[in-house]
């Protein structure tokens, strides 16, 4: 299979609009050190470093189909720079705008578009991710929902794909175990989540030819988030910002824990300082990954 890192950024995104924080200007204009490690990893920093909202793309070698991971509302902006196939089915990880709201382009876009999404109630919605989507969705024709049930694998665009529970208060969120089965390439995506997340999900996403992590702030920023830090490493060290997310160490810690292979951490915010926020193993926009 071929990844394509469409978004990795946050909720905002870098540069976040109106921001002149060190990391937004960094991102706008790149010193020369970033404009050519960027370019050692296939990413073109002509216009900058971009880490627009979530959505990852996968192409099937062996059937030439397409699979977009979460519809990230700059679906446009991302399908028109990175030149990849539209989608020939979708899946969602939950219901935040960041994740979802990119649907929308699939009207006057694409003939049909499955979305795939999880058939779990959420207690504090009241529905599941797939029936969110269908209700939200419903206006277009184009879209049809498959509810699927964690752990169980489905098969969709020639891949095989397992949905498994992560932990991101207050709404259900979903990890994914990506397989291409012709070939056994695997990718897993932890999705948006603290580090503490259930034995069987990690148990899943274990041993994958790459993994895509969530990991949205340095350490130092739990100390001005109301909830502070949790799962502190044993050097007192917080793996979680607040109760939903993960932070950079926290993110290369569940990397080690599931044995990829390789790893990108990616959902990450501007808060990160400039040195720190375009490590190598910090994803950015564009980069393509061959499984």
């Amino acid at each position: 299979m071929e990844v394509t890192l469409l978004g990795t950024g946050d909720t905002t995104g870098t540069p976040t609009v109106g921001c002149d924080c060190d990391t937004c200007e960094r991102a706008r204009d790149p010193d020369a050190e970033l404009r050519e490690q960027l370019r050692e990893r296939g990413v073109d920093p002509s216009d900058g470093v971009e880490r627009s909202r979530f959505s990852v793309h996968l192409r099937n070698d062996e059937t030439g189909e397409a699979l977009l991971i979460d519809a990230s509302p700059d679906f446009r902006t991302q399908f028109r720079r990175e030149d990849v196939a539209l989608p020939d089915a979708a899946v969602i990880t939950h219901v935040h705008f960041d994740h979802l709201d990119g649907l929308g382009n699939a009207y006057r876009l694409l003939d049909h578009l499955p979305v795939h999404a999880a058939d779990e109630t959420d207690s504090q919605t009241g529905e599941s991710v797939a029936e969110t989507v269908r209700d939200q969705y419903d206006y277009l024709d184009t879209v049809s929902v498959h509810p699927k049930s964690p752990y169980e694998p489905f098969s969709v665009a020639g891949f095989e794909v397992t949905l498994v529970p992560v932990e991101h208060p207050p709404l259900v969120c979903y990890g994914l175990r990506v397989e291409e089965p012709a070939t056994g390439a695997v990718l897993s995506i932890s999705g948006d989540t603290c580090y503490e997340i259930p034995d069987r999900s990690r148990e899943v996403l274990t041993g994958a030819d790459l993994a895509l992590v969530e990991g949205i702030v340095h350490p130092g920023a739990c100390e001005f988030h109301p909830k502070g830090g949790a799962h502190h490493d044993a050097e007192g060290v917080p793996r979680t910002f607040g109760t939903k997310h993960m932070t950079l160490p926290g993110a290369r810690d569940f990397a080690d824990d599931v044995a990829a292979d390789d790893y990108r951490i990616l959902h990450t915010a501007h808060y990160v300082p400039p040195e720190r926020a375009f490590a190598d193993d910090i994803a950015v926009d564009g980069e393509r990954f061959s499984l």
